[in-house]
């Protein structure tokens, strides 16, 4: 008899006490394998795919899509066949053969963390839900009642529990969950009315053919902080009433700089960023500054100097502003730092940067120019105690040598913890990676 196995929302690391669902990827009664991803979730760092560590029919889940589960309670329950009952993955695999028998088909799996956006419909069912919709087997014997059993026999039979949805396929149900098509709606024309794949693709073609309603009217009121942007928000906060932060700032003439880029990408190779060039300004820096790549201690009573340069950057993705880490920024070359910021930044845009990819930064580089603006006055990224801003790089009438010519013009802020340095530090930290914007061959004499 198979036995019920209830999984709780395991501790996702760096001390996170929950997250939030953002989308079921099983369905109750759906036969899965071991490690297979059941539930996308929000923690205050990413989004991630929990996968299950049993295998067997999903008999419950818990949690709307849009709730906050706590770590260490219950997810879902799966009921597992002991070793010397049946199978539960023949149970899958019969039902795999009575859809054949049908259509042939091949269920796609995947692993790893999901596209955002590329979903299915969200459908909120909260607290434990009714097991299997369909069971396959020629029934020799009494079965208990909403336990799916695979019985060996000359001949499959399909039989449907009442009040639930006849589906055996996990690739039905997938493509129905990706396509937002409610199964329950659908008359299916398999064996017994068995639901098949061609009965879902009627229903998306059949969807897609019916006008579209009218947007809702937009209306006011409170947007709750979740998530990504409730970690946000608790961390500026704690900054900003902890910190004792300054800013200063100084107008560069970057044209040397550009000049040097441009050299750079006309040679085979790795095409190298402006920002690649500013990490690596910043790591000269800081090996010339070393009390600047340090933070305090959790009760402020002393100074932690980091050995390493983990160098956090500033990105805006689909879920917000967040800071991906470059480990090790100091022993890597320009090209290494500049192939890291764009794998970082691609992850960032589409949402799937890992909790490790977001913590344990030591300094950090915003590059607000983007944005089309030239200063700022940033919030550090607790607990770092430094912040090199960048704003934009535009042409403007500038004293060259003694003569008013149109150069390349950057204005570079600097954001530091005053409790760490006083502002000769910070001063000269800011000046040496202004000078070398403006004369890049000074970085010869840090290498």
């Amino acid at each position: 008899m198979p036995v019920v196995r209830e999984f709780r929302l395991p501790d996702l690391g760096e001390g996170l006490t929950g997250a939030e669902v953002v989308r079921w990827l099983v369905e109750v009664g759906e036969v899965i394998a071991v490690d297979q991803p059941v539930v996308e979730v929000e923690t205050a760092k990413a989004v991630v795919e929990v996968p299950c560590p049993y295998g067997g029919v999903v008999t419950a889940r818990y949690g709307e899509e849009g709730e906050e589960i706590a770590v260490g309670a219950p997810l879902v329950t799966v009921a597992v066949a002991p070793a010397e009952g049946a199978s539960l993955l023949a149970e899958a695999a019969a039902g795999m053969l009575v859809e054949a028998a049908a259509e042939v088909e091949r269920p796609l799996v995947g692993y790893g963390v999901a596209e955002p956006g590329k979903g299915g419909r969200r459908r909120r069912v909260g607290g434990a839900a009714a097991v299997p919709a369909v069971v396959a087997a020629v029934d020799p014997a009494p079965v208990p009642a909403a336990v799916p059993v695979v019985v060996p026999a000359p001949a499959l039979v399909v039989r449907t529990v009442p009040g639930v949805v006849p589906v055996i396929s996990p690739l039905v149900r997938r493509l129905a969950r990706e396509q937002g098509v409610d199964l329950a709606a659908l008359s299916g024309s398999g064996p017994d009315g068995l639901i098949m794949r061609a009965d879902v693709e009627r229903a998306v073609a059949a969807k897609a053919a019916a006008p579209t309603a009218p947007a809702p009217v937009a209306r006011e009121g409170v947007v709750p902080l979740r998530g990504l942007r409730k970690a946000v928000a608790e961390k500026l906060s704690r900054s900003h009433r902890e910190i004792p932060a300054v800013t200063c700032w100084v107008d560069t003439d970057a044209t040397e700089l550009m000049v040097l880029r441009r050299q750079l990408n006309a040679t085979p190779g790795p095409k190298v960023s402006v920002l690649a060039l500013l990490a690596r300004i910043c790591t000269v820096a800081l090996a010339r500054f070393p009390e600047l790549n340090s933070s305090m201690t959790e009760d402020g009573s002393g100074i932690i100097r980091h050995s390493a340069v983990h160098l956090g950057f500033a990105a805006q993705g689909e879920r917000g502003l967040v800071v991906p880490v470059v480990r090790d920024a100091h022993a890597r070359t320009t090209e290494q730092l500049g192939e890291e910021l764009g794998r970082l930044t691609g992850a960032a845009r589409d949402g799937s940067l890992t909790p490790a990819e977001l913590t344990g930064g030591t300094f950090t580089l915003n590059n607000y120019g983007v944005f089309g603006v030239d200063g700022s006055t940033p919030i550090l990224n607790h607990p770092e105690a430094a912040m090199l801003g960048v704003g934009r790089i535009v042409a403007k009438p500038w004293v060259h040598e003694g003569e008013l010519a149109v150069r390349e013009v950057v204005q570079l802020s600097f954001t530091f913890d005053h409790r760490v340095c006083d502002g000769g530090t910070a001063g000269g930290f800011l000046r040496f990676v202004a000078d070398c914007v403006e004369r890049p061959g000074t970085l010869l004499r840090q290498l």
